[in-house]
């Protein structure tokens, strides 16, 4: 069966590799693809069989559950990680976008392996020469960047795994950031995905409780859309408006770099320079006079609107794509009043090459959910966990997954019961669920739509700023959850009712009671924060 399937795969590789070749518009790249598919397919079996050998009999003879089992598999785990870690930068390109996906699954995979990819895959991305830059400008352009602007710094900004930005000045004095993609890699991507959607199959077959196909089929889907520049522009645009049109009330503290799109490709974007801090980045923070509390929560807000009420969402949200100023020239007014300045936050979103879209239904039952996460609502919880295709019996693990916490919280009725306060014992008790339940995971997420897959990958960047931010997840952050989805329910039940009168004063006396109960929810909360702050005895 094993080699039926190996015989497969390999006739499937030489068919992606020849795809690739005939489409790349370079005759030598061409040559250069078919030879890179041997070694890149050499680097992944070996790679696969060495972390895979190495589960099967290190702890052979061990008892399982035992303190030597543990060590030596947190031993295996990390050997693991690193050899992943390596193959990823070996290869390049895709591998590291992958990686990256990795990093922020830390429900489904272990530790060591989420720490090591976060600490490293955004870190440690490759970097093309300036000679390749210039061949992707005059492929491109026609011309090399010292033609196409008065200044173009030949030292990147920053790297990441598809492409780099220069800094570079328009010959009418614009400060402007170029992106530039990584020679190639729009012909390459083709096998690479090709190899790594061969290796996890084989892996599959060989162990069937290992199954990532569905993480597979996510790069297969979302690559070609992130390496189209183009695309991403429209998106940038398109997210400023819809918060222009949708969400008014905070258009003015987000905010995207303006597109010059005289000089943009699909491989080449050139975009406003923004001189703003990280979003993570606490310490530049406070010397902008920002507080991180207000950032996280205009950061929960953005998303929250994004989600619930768009339906059109930044699905990659890390911290290198977030980046956060003082909103021109605006102060809160109440500071102002006390003599003390206190600026209000402006977040700016980069880098819109991965979106996605949430239809009504989607959009209203994952709206519906959160509400019932928010308020400890256990049947609609499970309600909307099954229309999103959770099923009855995965539904509870379902919750576990989008809040971090085990039932008996999810559905707490006390306000903090979401609340993650980024302690060693509530990383202990995540990494023991995500260990004791690896089978369900993994067939939950097979399940689930893949635009939901891509909801908790946004769910999960949003909590990882939420922890370097302010060390957990802010209360207000799920306050601002709950209004949010509610309001999006009530907005959806208006659609639906239409000019009936009836339906129009049963959602009206519906809204005014969810406005008392944020009320009581947000006093709930700062009564509890009253009390914390209390010395105790």
């Amino acid at each position: 069966m094993w080699r039926a399937g190996l015989k497969l795969g390999v006739l499937g590789l030489g068919g992606a590799a020849a795809a690739a070749a005939a489409s790349s518009e370079d005759a030598p790249m061409s040559l250069k693809i078919c030879a890179l598919l041997p070694l890149r397919l050499l680097r992944d079996s070996v790679t696969a069989a060495s972390i895979a050998f190495d589960y099967q009999y290190s702890c052979w003879g061990v008892e399982q559950g035992s303190d030597e089992w543990s060590r030596i598999r947190h031993e295996v785990h990390l050997r693991s990680a690193y050899r992943l870690q390596d193959l990823c930068f070996r290869n390049g390109g895709i591998y590291i976008k992958l990686g990256q996906h990795l990093s922020q699954l830390d429900y489904v995979i272990p530790e060591e392996y989420v720490q090591t990819m976060r600490d490293s895959m955004l870190k440690r991305c490759p970097v093309s020469s300036y000679d390749q830059v210039r061949r992707v400008f005059i492929r491109e352009l026609g011309q090399p960047p010292e033609n196409m602007f008065a200044e173009f710094n030949p030292v990147p900004l920053a790297s990441a795994s598809l492409a780099q930005v220069h800094a570079a000045r328009t010959h009418d004095g614009h400060k402007v950031a170029v992106k530039v993609q990584h020679t190639h890699l729009t012909d390459t991507a083709v096998v690479d995905i090709a190899t790594v959607g061969f290796i996890v199959s084989f892996l599959h077959r060989c162990f069937p409780s290992f199954d990532y196909r569905w993480l597979v089929e996510e790069v297969r889907e979302n690559s070609p859309k992130e390496l189209d520049f183009l695309l991403e522009a429209r998106n940038n645009e398109m997210c400023v408006d819809n918060f222009r049109r949708l969400s008014p009330h905070i258009a003015e503290s987000i905010y995207a770099p303006k597109i010059y799109w005289n000089l943009s490709t699909s491989r080449l974007l050139t975009m406003e320079f923004i001189d703003a801090a990280e979003v993570t980045d606490v310490k530049a923070i406070k010397r902008h006079g920002l507080r991180p509390h207000d950032v996280s929560k205009l950061v929960s807000e953005a998303f929250a609107e994004m989600i619930f009420k768009h339906g059109f969402v930044h699905c990659d949200p890390h911290a290198a794509n977030l980046m956060v100023r003082p909103l021109p020239n605006r102060t809160s007014w109440w500071y102002s009043f006390l003599g003390r300045r206190r600026r209000k936050p402006q977040l700016i979103l980069l880098d819109h090459g991965l979106y996605r879209e949430l239809d009504f239904d989607t959009r209203r039952s994952y709206a519906s959910l959160w509400k019932g996460l928010v308020f400890a609502d256990e049947k609609a919880i499970r309600e909307n966990s099954i229309k999103l295709g959770a099923g009855e019996d995965l539904y509870v693990l379902f919750a576990g997954v989008l809040t971090m916490r085990p039932w008996k919280r999810v559905i707490d009725p006390s306000v903090d019961h979401l609340a993650l306060h980024a302690t060693h014992n509530d990383r202990s008790e995540l990494q023991m669920y995500a260990t004791q339940y690896f089978p369900q995971l993994t067939e939950l997420l097979s399940r689930l739509p893949r635009v939901i897959l891509l909801m908790l990958k946004t769910n999960d960047c949003l909590r990882a700023l939420n922890h370097d931010l302010v060390e957990g997840s802010p209360l207000e952050s799920f306050l601002i959850i709950g209004r949010v989805s509610s309001e999006a329910v009530l907005d959806a039940k208006r659609m639906m009712n239409g000019t009936n009168i009836y339906g129009r004063i049963s959602i009206s006396i519906e809204h005014l009671l969810l406005e008392a109960r944020l009320l009581t929810m947000k006093l709930a909360i700062w009564l509890l924060l009253l009390r914390n702050c209390l010395p105790t005895q």
